[in-house]
């Protein structure tokens, strides 16, 4: 029996950034599960941004972005999609093979969002950042899970996300 490689994606969500400032823990929640439905493993999963959209969708005129880099088989894509649209706490994803990316640019994108988090880690614990060396756990796995970026579909939202 032939197993199928598991691509590598990043995919960018939106979700309304009241919402993500009242329930962030619960908008996480809801990617992670959507992605676990669809047996995808998370690479990485950061909040990008808060931004004004360029128009209105859902009466919301603010959105905040989730960057995220996950490992899926190529046909579950479509399932990824059809949950988010059912879900009411996602607005639009944006999904896209990291085929055409350059590795170096993925791991650079993967390393910064592991510095970004030890950092917040050691502000949150209340240690000196400059002496915190502690590695984050994890941090070899996922850099290794962006060492094959090999994608064979790429897939988008019919909607629009602004930037």
């Amino acid at each position: 029996m032939e197993t199928v490689a598991n691509k590598l994606y990043e995919a960018m969500f939106l979700v309304d950034s009241s919402l993500a400032a009242q329930d962030w823990d619960g908008i996480l929640g809801t990617i992670e599960g959507i992605l676990k439905r669809a047996e995808a493993e998370i690479v990485s999963l950061k909040k990008w941004g808060d931004k004004r959209l360029a128009y209105e969708i859902d009466h919301k005129a603010r959105g905040t972005y989730i960057l995220c880099y996950f490992r899926a088989e190529g046909g579950r894509i479509g399932d990824i999609e059809r949950d988010v649209r059912l879900s009411e706490r996602i607005m639009r994803v944006l999904i896209l093979s990291t085929e055409g990316r350059a590795l170096q640019d993925i791991e650079k994108d993967i390393a910064e969002n592991l510095a970004e988090d030890r950092e917040a880690e050691a502000v949150q614990a209340g240690e000196d950042i400059e002496t915190n060396t502690a590695e984050t756990p994890g941090e070899d796995r996922l850099v290794e899970a962006a060492q094959e970026p090999e994608v064979d579909q790429v897939s988008a939202d019919d909607g629009r996300i602004s930037d």
